[in-house]
């Protein structure tokens, strides 16, 4: 009885011992936890912060303002000129009284023109519908860049985890090592082995600080990515939660890919202008009709004035034209047929991706599931070999052995985790779905139609929308 009171009062002071240092170890990562950034809020802070987005917006107003351009061509155009002349004559009579006569004269007019194309065979027209496609397409490449911006910042949050966490596990193994060691030279000491069980650890040792050396290289690369990416430096992260919502199957993820993914949606959008520039092209075989209108008012010396006027309906068109006219209409239906290419092209390749993707994300997790089993077995063969090894039934080297396979089964489900992470936002950009509109994040959000709405009608700068617009670039440019 004494001596199992003796044994308990042991066991509960271990039992504290090992609550002490749980507390000491935890409580300086409260406030880390409290403060550690998720996943969505690093995302939130990379979409915010994206040179890349700013980029492909400003090329989405460019765009915008082809329609502008397309559409002024259906309007009148309206313009002025202005001239002064001075004229001055010296002339030399040659007849039989020898004269010489000094004449000046100023000569002032101003005109105004008018003109508008009544018809052109449908070019102008079509030159606005391709570029409005062209506009769709454009927003459809945005969408493509967003969802980049959005999985680099899952990589570069799930890259900085992972070498973080291979960081304190190389760190974790130096310590025990170097318990090991200890070991070993006590040991050795009392003569229970020798030398070479000594050399074997420290050997092992040596190599377990280099690792540690290497992990530590990494992760100062993957902190250099994450700042890049999200733009600002990794502070504390969080775990990143639940995996999104996905398809079951392959088949289900390659079909939702052809339907959804904004680059097949842009190359549609891209054969629609094609149609439209070809039919312009083929509007240049057809005449056009112009109507026009000249004012002018000219005003001599001694208040002599002249006023005009005029009004002329023009017609024109193509006779010969070297052969420039039906080649720019073979160029338009080749691209045409490129683009046509193209959706088979990126369809299948699509398709590939999202297969490809689905697979690493089967493959992750399996990955993870074997390693969570791999680290259970590896654990306890680890606490097996070191008792057996302090009553000499195993080697130094057999412990050695057996913490590294327990290490490598760590280091393993570390990157099975990351990879499982990285996989499944992976299978959500190939199905289009990694957006802040999807993912509903709380984010800047950029209204494409905003710009399109007032550049759409090609208003000129005096005009109300003209001031709006000219508002909304100066704040774009701060």
């Amino acid at each position: 009885m004494g001596c199992l009171k003796y044994v308990g009062k042991k066991m509960i002071k271990k039992f504290y011992k090992i609550v002490a240092v749980v507390l000491i170890v935890a409580c300086p990562l409260i406030p880390q936890l409290a403060n550690a950034e998720s996943l969505r809020q690093v995302m939130v802070k990379a979409y915010n912060n994206s040179g890349l987005l700013e980029q492909n917006r400003a090329l989405l107003r460019v765009a915008d303002e082809d329609v502008a351009v397309a559409a002024s061509f259906l309007r009148g155009v309206l313009g002025w000129s202005a001239s002064i002349e001075r004229n001055k004559v010296q002339a030399l009579n040659s007849s039989s009284v020898r004269q010489e006569t000094d004449t000046a004269s100023t000569e002032a007019s101003v005109g105004l023109t008018a003109s508008i194309t009544l018809y052109d065979g449908g070019q102008n027209r079509f030159a606005v519908a391709a570029a409005k496609e062209a506009v769709l397409s454009t927003r459809q490449k945005l969408v493509s860049v967003e969802q980049m911006v959005l999985f680099t910042t899952v990589q570069a949050f799930m890259e900085v985890r992972r070498e973080r966490k291979y960081v304190a596990l190389r760190k974790n193994n130096v310590r025990v090592i170097q318990e090991e060691l200890k070991a070993a030279k006590d040991r050795f000491e009392v003569g229970e082995v020798t030398k070479t069980d000594v050399a074997l650890a420290e050997a092992r040792l040596a190599a377990s600080v280099s690792s540690l050396a290497s992990a530590k290289g990494s992760l100062a690369q993957a902190e250099e990515v994450y700042k890049q990416t999200i733009g600002d430096p990794a502070g504390s992260l969080s775990e990143p939660g639940k995996l999104p919502q996905l398809p079951s199957s392959s088949l289900a993820t390659k079909k939702a890919s052809v339907q959804n993914h904004p680059d097949i949606i842009s190359i549609q959008h891209d054969i629609k202008q094609a149609e439209f520039n070809m039919k312009r092209a083929g509007g240049a075989f057809k005449p056009s009709v112009k109507l026009s209108t000249l004012l002018g008012y000219t005003e001599q010396e001694a208040d002599d004035f002249q006023r005009s006027g005029s009004i002329s309906l023009s017609a024109s068109g193509p006779i010969y034209s070297g052969g420039r006219t039906p080649a720019l209409l073979r160029k338009a239906r080749a691209q045409r047929d490129a683009q046509r290419s193209g959706l088979h092209l990126t369809r299948l390749k699509l398709e590939q991706e999202a297969g490809s993707a689905f697979a690493l994300l089967q493959m992750a997790k399996a990955g993870r599931k074997a390693s969570e089993e791999q680290i259970s077995a590896s654990r306890v063969a680890f606490e097996g070999v070191r008792e057996e090894a302090k009553v000499g039934a195993r080697t130094t080297l057999d412990v050695l052995n057996a913490e590294q396979e327990l290490l490598d089964a760590q280091a393993g489900l570390i990157s099975a985790e990351a990879d499982e992470f990285i996989a499944a936002y992976r299978v959500l950009v190939q199905v289009g779905k990694l957006t802040i509109d999807h993912l509903n994040l709380p984010v800047q959000r950029y209204d494409p139609l905003e710009y399109y709405n007032l550049v759409e009608s090609a208003p000129t700068s005096m005009s109300n929308r003209g001031k709006k617009l000219d508002q909304i670039l100066k704040a774009i440019s701060k």
